[in-house]
């Protein structure tokens, strides 16, 4: 379910990546939402009813599909001028994030090993844009605002996620996101070719099978034990961004990655060890 899930949102930001040459961001953003709400209602609505709308938290579903759709947004922008290695790379800088915010909004204690962690993966990602450099243009900062958007969007789940069926939680994700990109629609709207329905269908499909096949996971393993297999989407987005657009990581970016993703690897699996207890903060939560 993992290697699906990470092979599902590669196929989802390769696709973005490939209709923003012909379409605005938001609207690429609108179709991937709107399609995502409509097989939902068609697969789910069926069976659970009222059940797939029944929030205890209507303002924690609003915040985190709101922090959701921020990172959408800034994630398509991203992957719109910039090579897919680098913006999902730039991306798993989330997990460290994660461990950093809950100090200030969950009160967790982070010790000093970890410290060092999240500062060598930062520390990466600024290895990879290389100030100075052609890499540092303004689409790095909107990577950097998708991945602190989906952290936020991390912390806020953890919230709400005892009190609602995670289906609830992934509908209210697409449906706040179709409505609030729908109010945008007159301003960047550009009209849809029937060719591209095909596509359409690939981006909104491959959002929702993955965080599917991801909530389905975590209901078997724990996160913990599945991160590692979150960071299989870098092989796929090379992979694609190679064969697609062209596009392949330099020196610098490989070792950038490479060291992000043992930074991350060691907050999860380390922090495992240490509090076997508490589930830790990870890349795929």
């Amino acid at each position: 379910m993992m290697l699906g899930m990470a092979l599902c949102f590669a196929v989802l930001e390769t696709t973005a990546k490939w209709l923003s040459r012909s379409y605005p961001v938001p609207v690429v953003v609108w179709v991937r939402y709107a399609v995502h709400v409509g097989l939902m209602l068609l697969i789910f609505a069926p069976a659970m009813g009222t059940a797939l709308v029944r929030t205890a938290q209507p303002g924690g579903q609003l915040g985190r599909a709101v922090l959701m759709l921020g990172s959408t947004l800034c994630n398509f922008g991203a992957v719109a001028f910039l090579p897919l290695a680098e913006v999902k790379a730039i991306s798993f800088v989330s997990p460290l994030l994660v461990a950093l915010l809950a100090v200030w909004l969950l009160g967790e204690n982070v010790s000093r090993a970890r410290w060092v962690a999240i500062l060598v993966g930062f520390g990466a990602t600024l290895f990879i844009v290389r100030p100075g450099s052609a890499m540092l243009n303004p689409a790095v900062l909107l990577a950097l605002g998708s991945a602190g958007c989906y952290s936020l969007y991390q912390i806020l789940t953890r919230k709400v996620s005892a009190d609602d069926d995670p289906r609830t939680s992934l509908f209210y994700t697409a449906l706040v996101g179709a409505v609030l990109m729908t109010f945008m629609l007159p301003h960047v709207w550009h009209p849809l070719r029937w060719q591209d329905a095909p596509l359409f269908l690939l981006l909104g499909g491959a959002g929702m099978t993955g965080h599917y096949l991801l909530i389905k996971a975590l209901e078997i393993e724990h996160a913990s034990a599945l991160s590692p297999f979150g960071y299989t989407q870098l092989l796929w987005i090379g992979l694609t961004g190679w064969v697609v657009f062209g596009d392949f990581p330099d020196a610098h970016s490989l070792i950038g990655m490479s060291i992000i993703v043992a930074s991350g690897l060691y907050v999860a699996w380390g922090h495992r060890v240490t509090r076997r207890d508490e589930e830790p903060d990870s890349a795929i939560e």
